[in-house]
């Protein structure tokens, strides 16, 4: 049984509330483990795609929303304009997979929503009124979603515009935010890259808890795609990321949104730490609130799944105990072996990188 799972047969009062900005692709599988008590509001400008989605879905508590997400409703969308500002737009126009995606233009416009999705061509597929964007706050509160756990933001373009929408905003008790950031711009205070947006993330009380980087090689000499489709590649500069905050409620400020909390929000954040595979931020939280958790969960039995989450796919992992135990006796296999890295040990990671280069699902 997986962490997130066992939290969740521990929830009686509380859902697992989700809001998935740009949803296409679907929702991460890793939340299906939440199982019925998952509600999740998805959104996408990919109408045939929201469409496709509601279709599949199977859970009541799941919907999701044509739109165009926009700090404005009174402004119509510019599709003329591009997805992003025009320095990113510039960059983009860089890199190899732009240079593929021109190679596979023509096939791409006649392809099925599914192939344009995986080749991240939404622009392709059938849309929503760009005449009527919505301002994701005021749809919340529209639809009465006045408690929220976990927020993603990946629109392929004006994400950091969407989280400023959320200035003054933002939920009172959200527990964690996923979103996509860039590693380039010109160092301006209004730009979508990760500077503002951990800015932003940690004025508003925030730390960063996994950061993950993607490289791109450019069209003057492409490097090897890390996906089947066009995206990352294997090599090139570091152009874009995906940033997970979350609340640290063992930091200076812990107390003060401890007090805030209910029991079962702590363990949802846990939960959340561990889906984002940092198992040992979740153990900190079993640890420090063991009093808060124990109506909800056994924080021993959490524990003990987290250390063999921490022990990947060792076939027997230990317990809590006994993991700890290892490690404070200072055992040779918690570090690299000295000289060259070992050929079987080489071939593992090569292959634990192929089957998770970023954890995408």
């Amino acid at each position: 049984m997986s962490f997130p799972a066992f939290v969740a047969r521990g929830l009686k009062a509380e859902r697992f509330a989700l809001l998935d900005i740009g949803c296409s692709g679907g929702l991460d599988l890793k939340w299906r483990a939440f199982g019925e008590q998952l509600k999740a509001l998805g959104i996408d400008a990919s109408a045939s795609e929201c469409e496709r989605l509601a279709a599949a879905e199977r859970n009541p508590e799941v919907s999701y929303v044509a739109a165009f997400v926009s700090p404005r409703a009174d402004e119509p969308i510019d599709l003329s304009a591009g997805p992003a500002a025009p320095l990113i737009m510039m960059m983009r126009d860089r890199m190899s997979f732009m240079r593929t995606r021109e190679i596979r233009d023509a096939k791409l416009r006649t392809a099925s929503t599914e192939e344009q999705l995986r080749h991240n061509a939404w622009e392709l597929t059938g849309l929503a009124d760009p005449n009527k964007p919505v301002v994701v706050p005021d749809l919340l509160a529209e639809r009465g979603w006045t408690d929220l756990d976990y927020m993603k933001i990946d629109t392929d373009g004006i994400d950091w515009q969407i989280l400023q929408s959320f200035e003054g905003r933002l939920p009172a008790n959200l527990l964690a935010v996923q979103m996509e950031v860039n590693f380039v711009g010109d160092g301006a205070d209004d730009e979508h890259s990760f500077h503002n947006t951990d800015r932003f993330m940690r004025r508003h009380g925030f730390d960063l808890f996994r950061l993950d980087v993607r490289n791109y090689s450019s069209r003057a000499l492409p490097a090897r795609y890390i996906w089947p489709t066009p995206a990352e590649t294997h090599s090139g500069r570091p152009f874009q990321g995906e940033a997970y905050y979350a609340l640290d409620l063992l930091g200076p400020n812990g107390p003060a949104r401890l007090a805030s909390l209910s029991a079962e929000k702590v363990a949802k954040l846990a939960a959340i730490l561990s889906a984002w595979d940092v198992p040992d931020a979740a153990a900190e939280i079993l640890l420090g609130c063991r009093d808060r958790l124990k109506p909800v969960i056994d924080v021993d039995r959490g524990l003990d799944l987290l250390a063999a989450q921490a022990q990947g796919d060792r076939a027997r992992p230990l317990d809590y105990r006994s993991y700890m135990a290892r490690f404070e006796s200072d055992p040779p296999d918690f570090y690299r072996p000295e000289g060259p890295i070992p050929l079987r040990e080489r071939l593992a990671a090569a292959w634990q990188a192929y089957l998770r280069p970023r954890d995408r699902r």
